[in-house]
């Protein structure tokens, strides 16, 4: 009698059908997954799906959003640790539409819960909150829009770090960075609102060129404007802006060592222009995008002619592969009638 097959991932090698790839060569990892995670009997809600798809249409944009679990937790059998939430809160023109992704922290134990619950908050937030946000969005009121996300983003965390003290754990192993995107349904506005903390990107494909639009931590506390465009490099006296390297004062001997410094709260206001694709990704999507000219330029002639993917499409899209980077992807892409 044959000996029953191993349960477990298969070896290393190239699938025969799936997800292509560009660069140098293809990933090491399979391009399917292999191993799922382990599972609780008495707690089966915790599973999480390999892969989330979604999308809608409002007003003049297509939204196509996506999670998909990294070649490496594929491989190893982990859970993924992005987490995806796309809700429509309102009716008709007056109703607005809320991605939010988050990413759980590294090696850290429920970090897929971790990032799960942050979502989950800042929607409940946000819920609650649409209808003065929707009139802030069509009124321009930028000021009133970055004040108002930056206390919702701070009440989220914050019980995120509450939850990982009934936890017993610090606060960075149940932690999770958050990016979030506001889209108002009314055709009329073409405001489109980003906000957030921790890694990942910005990009926007305009005129066949990727933009990256990630606002950078000095904007994050200085003055800025609703639009786009690169931040000045003189200051109002005609000084030139210099870098900040990021060099910090030796602790005492005598006090301890101080906590690093929290993650900065991002937010952006843009003006969207027909034609334009704006995407919104977690780090295991930004980081390629970054690193690898190859899949910007697949990208573009995906996605610079003609309307938006299905969502399949979109999907084989965002899978596709560059060696070295294997972390879960999370993106969700607005395209502009």
């Amino acid at each position: 009698m044959p000996a029953p097959a191993p349960v477990g991932p298969a070896p290393f090698g190239p699938a025969p059908f799936g997800p292509g790839h560009v660069g140098d060569g293809p990933p090491t990892y399979d391009a399917e997954p292999t191993a799922l995670p382990a599972a609780d009997p008495d707690d089966l809600g915790d599973l999480v799906a390999d892969t989330v798809l979604d999308g809608a249409r409002y007003g003049s944009s297509t939204l196509r959003a996506a999670s998909v679990r990294g070649d490496s937790p594929r491989y190893r059998g982990e859970a993924r640790r992005d987490s995806l939430l796309t809700a429509r809160f309102g009716a008709g023109e007056d109703a607005l539409v809320l991605v939010a992704m988050a990413t759980g922290a590294r090696a850290a134990p429920g970090a897929h819960r971790a990032a799960a619950e942050a979502c989950a908050w800042i929607g409940r937030a946000v819920g609650r909150s649409h209808q003065r946000l929707a009139e802030d969005i069509r009124a321009a009121r930028r000021g009133d829009l970055k004040s108002g996300l930056h206390r919702l983003t701070d009440r989220s965390l914050g019980k995120l770090r509450a939850r990982a003290t009934d936890l017993g754990l610090a606060p960075h192993e149940y932690a999770a960075s958050l990016r979030c995107l506001l889209l108002p349904a009314d055709p009329r506005c073409r405001t489109r609102v980003f906000f957030g903390v921790g890694a990942g990107g910005l990009f926007r494909l305009r005129d066949g060129a990727w933009q990256d639009i990630e606002p950078r931590v000095a904007d994050a506390t200085g003055d800025a404007v609703v639009g786009f465009g690169s931040p000045p490099t003189r200051t109002p006296e005609g000084d030139h802006l210099t870098m900040d390297l990021g060099i910090t004062t030796p602790p005492s001997p005598y006090e301890p060592a101080p906590e690093p410094p929290p993650d900065p709260f991002r937010f952006r206001a843009s003006v969207a222009r027909p034609g334009d694709t704006l995407l919104l990704c977690s780090g295991g999507l930004a980081d390629p995008l970054r690193g690898e000219p190859a899949l910007a330029e697949h990208l573009t002639d995906r996605w610079q002619k003609g309307p938006a993917p299905g969502l399949a499409a979109f999907l084989a899209d965002i899978q596709v592969r560059v060696k070295g980077y294997a972390d879960d992807r999370t993106a969700a892409a607005v395209w502009e009638a």
